[in-house]
């Protein structure tokens, strides 16, 4: 039997119930993880869930259990993946938040910046090191991250906050 794969907005939906059931402890570490592990098998239900648990008051990735840090690493590549492109997405737009001055938004940008370097620190090291190097490579015109930063219409300021990012992974 195959578990049905949810829609990008089936695990917005999901992520957030499920967030709201742990902060106020109807569901424990161990269930919180197992219910996110069936998310994290598609691409749709892996982003629905980091919507929620990046950029909202949600303090899931502030306090991570051990529990879901193992789910979070046995999904390995698209974990990653999606982890180091939002860690550009929350660092080019900080800086851009900042030049609008709107503090409030910038702010946003820089807890989800916080927040992915705190996870990529947990996950499995060559694949985040390989996928930051690739992203790095980005930021300066070469490699397969290229189109992502050209989609999105970053200016060479705000690849730099992207290269500072990457670079605040492996600082301590």
């Amino acid at each position: 039997m195959s578990i049905k794969k949810p829609s990008f907005e089936e695990a917005m939906n999901a992520a957030l119930y499920w967030c709201n059931a742990w902060e106020v402890g109807e569901l424990s570490d161990e269930v919180l993880a197992d219910r996110v592990a069936d998310l994290l098998v598609s691409r749709n239900g892996a982003r629905g869930f980091f919507v929620i648990t990046l950029a909202s008051d949600c303090p899931l990735m502030d306090r991570l259990p051990h529990s879901l840090i193992l789910q979070l690493r046995e999904a390995g590549e698209i974990v990653v993946d999606l982890t180091v492109r939002n860690l550009a997405m929350s660092s080019a737009m900080a800086l851009h938040h900042q030049r609008n001055q709107d503090s409030k938004q910038q702010e946003g940008s820089e807890r989800v910046t916080a927040r992915c370097i705190d996870l990529l620190r947990l996950l499995e090291p060559h694949q985040v090191k390989q996928r930051l190097e690739d992203l790095l490579e980005a930021t300066k015109g070469k490699g397969n991250d290229q189109d992502f930063l050209e989609r999105w219409g970053y200016d060479n300021e705000q690849k730099q906050a992207i290269a500072l990012s990457i670079a605040s992974v492996t600082d301590n």
